[in-house]
């Protein structure tokens, strides 16, 4: 890295320290830890379609909608910003469809991410619009089923994925209070070969066309401030 580069993000960094060191300089909450649950609507990717046993043709594979539950907690940086980390837990099954839905077996899908938020207003209004990102990976339970009578596991997997979300939260007094949110969780599973692009100054190249399984949630709980 550049010397004068890394210098200005150490100027910056202690320029932020400061700040934050001055601003809490009055009796303010600190960090906040929240517990929630609630619905998340999730979808899964498309393949190549497979004749099964049953006569029936499947080409996708999905998680079910179902109920989530999770907490986070997050540290001021600033009277609004935060940065923390997120951990939420979808209790779904697997289902593969295409002609017919067929359920496999259960299958928990957990989110883990470092996020970074914003909250608008004043720190001290009891009620926060707030924003946030976060970088991390979903993990994919096992899926343990039975097919003609013997038992069988399909082994968990683990990707990378995105968070992103906002929401608000509602403060009768200072340290509890009441917060609800919807998240966006995009996981990229594959990216399939979509054919060649060719341009006149890049020449010719194989493009593809990535698979997102996606996670919508809609959560509510309890806030603590602290």
């Amino acid at each position: 890295m550049n010397h004068n580069v890394r210098k200005l993000l150490w100027i910056i960094l202690g320029i932020v320290l400061i700040s934050g060191t001055c601003v809490f300089a009055e009796d303010v909450p600190r960090a906040e830890v929240s517990v929630t649950a609630g619905w998340t609507f999730s979808d899964g990717v498309t393949g190549d379609s497979i004749l099964a046993a049953n006569g029936q043709i499947y080409d996708r594979v999905d998680p079910k909608d179902s109920f989530n539950f999770g907490f986070t907690g997050e540290y001021f940086v600033t009277p609004s910003v935060e940065v923390g980390f997120r951990f939420n837990r979808q209790k779904s099954k697997l289902e593969i469809g295409g002609t017919t839905t067929t359920e496999i077996g259960d299958m928990n899908v957990d989110n883990w991410h470092g996020i970074f938020s914003y909250n608008f207003g004043d720190p001290e209004a009891s009620t926060r619009p707030f924003i946030y990102g976060g970088l991390g990976a979903t993990h994919y339970g096992g899926v343990d089923f039975t097919f003609n009578g013997v038992g069988r596991t399909i082994n968990s997997l683990t990707k990378f994925s995105s968070t992103w979300g906002g929401g608000l939260k509602f403060h009768a007094s200072k340290n509890v209070g009441v917060k609800v949110e919807g998240t966006w969780t995009p996981t990229h599973i594959k990216t399939d070969e979509a054919g060649w692009f060719c341009d006149p100054f890049w020449g010719c190249y194989l493009v593809g066309n990535a698979q997102y399984s996606n996670q919508f949630g809609f959560d509510g709980g309890i806030n603590f401030r602290f």
